[in-house]
């Protein structure tokens, strides 16, 4: 799914809940309802406000590492924002 982005659509969705073998009346019945929309349009609207273009993008006290990043990435932010803060 990450590699094809362009294939999220209902009916792509639905066809992945097939291969992986989920419940997929509960799957289909939780799409279509809607029922987490309004909670994704406002992760979207507020990723879009931090600037966030691509995914994964993770935030170390503000500080934006985007992209795959190794372990080493994450452990020289957080070294370094904690660094600032003594």
């Amino acid at each position: 799914m990450f590699s094809n982005q362009g294939a999220l659509g209902v009916p792509m969705l639905k066809q992945h809940a097939v291969a992986l073998k989920l419940d997929t009346a509960k799957f289909d019945q939780c799409l279509d309802s809607g029922k987490h929309a309004a909670s994704i349009a406002e992760d979207m609207k507020l990723g879009e406000t931090l600037g966030v273009q691509s995914t994964p993008t993770v935030f170390v006290n503000g500080r934006a590492l985007v992209g795959a990043q190794p372990y080493e990435a994450f452990v020289a932010a957080i070294d370094e924002e904690l660094a600032r803060r003594q």
